[in-house]
């Protein structure tokens, strides 16, 4: 005997049997939008009014971007601000618990937060840079003019002013009349410091009197002349080379161990930590810890640390329009993106993806980008620095 199938009849929002065929939509939804100050991504600035009454006012990259989707999407963000000692792990964690709807700052996506929570399509790519105090790590050494020639060379150039002069002696000793009347001691110190000045191009008290001599005075000035100019092209160069030189110059420096771990600080709860310790310190947290953005600003200033993790825009930004005296060495690393931080499979996931998405292909993204981090208040090093040669460059010569 034959049982006939049982279907079930789905009801569908609206009272109908058909199936919905477009994507949950935020318009007139009511967003508790996590945020945290970041500049230029969020700047928080308070403004007074005429009765005295003190609120906060947001403004950069994320406050024009939450505009920008409000007006394009239509939902209600509410604006939440997290504390200052907020990390972003902990920012990550009130989408996670429920405190916010959504998180939008410059949140780098990484496996751990994305087991906790969702993430929009990417808004802008983002890497790590290592930021240091504009500072070269400069000895002062009296005799770097000396080092422009190797040992070598130096011992090659004074034996060619030596063995020229007794040259010139055995030449010029039975023809010229300042050599005849003087003993062979005499004859070979006056040849040598002919040799010597026409090197230098002083000018002896002497002329050569024969053809031989004046050959060699002729080779003396072609040698002079090559080793002078090569001597003004290389000190020139160690000189501007010194100026340049920090204290690292890349991220293998400090896989190397060439800074002290208790010199470098890190701020927790951040991808530059997490970076530290599965490419640097295996697992050991022997770095000195930040808590703020700003706290890594003044340990680097006042000298407590000698580098630290910094996203590559914010710092390009800070050294470029606040701290004048910091700066970015190396190539940037850890590479990734930054995005939304949603719940994790959010209802209204797809409408906020497809508007991101709409936005980047337009040029909104860029133009934002191009607004916030373009700027530049520092003046340029390269054309503020000073060519001039110091003391401690050519010290040696006065002692």
């Amino acid at each position: 005997m034959r049982v006939p199938l049982q279907e079930n009849t789905i009801i569908w929002p609206g009272n109908t049997l058909t199936p919905p065929t477009d994507r949950a939509s935020l318009k007139g939804v009511t967003l508790r939008v996590g945020i945290i100050q970041s500049v230029p991504y969020t700047i928080v600035q308070k403004t007074t009014d005429s009765n005295g009454q003190t609120t906060l006012e947001y403004i950069g990259f994320i406050p024009d971007l939450i505009e920008r989707l409000k007006t394009d999407i239509g939902f209600n963000p509410i604006l939440q601000l997290s504390p200052s000692n907020q990390t972003y792990d902990g920012l990550v964690e009130t989408v996670n618990k429920g405190i916010n709807d959504i998180a939008i700052g410059d949140i780098t996506v990484n496996s751990k937060r994305r087991k906790l929570v969702g993430f929009s399509n990417a808004i802008s790519e983002t890497s790590l840079r290592l930021i240091i105090r504009n500072t070269p790590d400069a000895n002062v050494d009296l005799f770097r003019f000396l080092k422009t020639f190797s040992v070598k060379l130096w011992i090659l150039i004074l034996t060619t002013c030596i063995s020229s002069g007794i040259l010139m002696c055995i030449i010029e000793r039975k023809d010229n009349e300042n050599l005849t009347d003087r003993s062979v001691s005499s004859q070979l110190t006056l040849s040598i410091w002919y040799s010597f000045a026409n090197m230098v191009g002083y000018g002896a008290d002497f002329a050569a009197s024969n053809a031989a001599g004046r050959l060699l005075t002729g080779g003396l000035y072609i040698f002079s002349l090559i080793i002078v100019a090569s001597y003004t092209a290389n000190l020139a160069s160690e000189l501007k080379l010194a100026k340049s030189q920090f204290v690292i110059s890349g991220i293998d420096d400090l896989k190397s161990g060439k800074i002290p771990s208790s010199r470098i600080g890190v701020r927790v709860g951040t991808v530059g930590e997490a970076y530290y310790l599965s490419h640097i310190s295996r697992g050991n947290k022997n770095f000195y810890p930040l808590t703020t953005r700003q706290s890594l600003y003044d340990s680097l200033l006042a000298g407590i640390i000698d580098v630290s993790f910094i996203d590559e825009g914010i710092g390009t930004y800070v050294i470029n329009n606040v701290y004048c005296n910091l700066t970015l060495v190396g190539a940037g690393f850890d590479t990734g993106v930054f995005g939304i931080v949603t719940p994790k499979q959010w209802l209204y996931a797809q409408d906020l993806d497809v508007t991101l998405l709409s936005l980047k292909e337009t040029g909104y993204i860029d133009d934002l980008i191009q607004k916030w981090f373009a700027v530049r208040n520092c003046p340029d090093s390269e054309t503020t620095t000073s060519n001039a040669m110091n003391i401690e460059a050519v010290g040696g010569i006065f002692i």
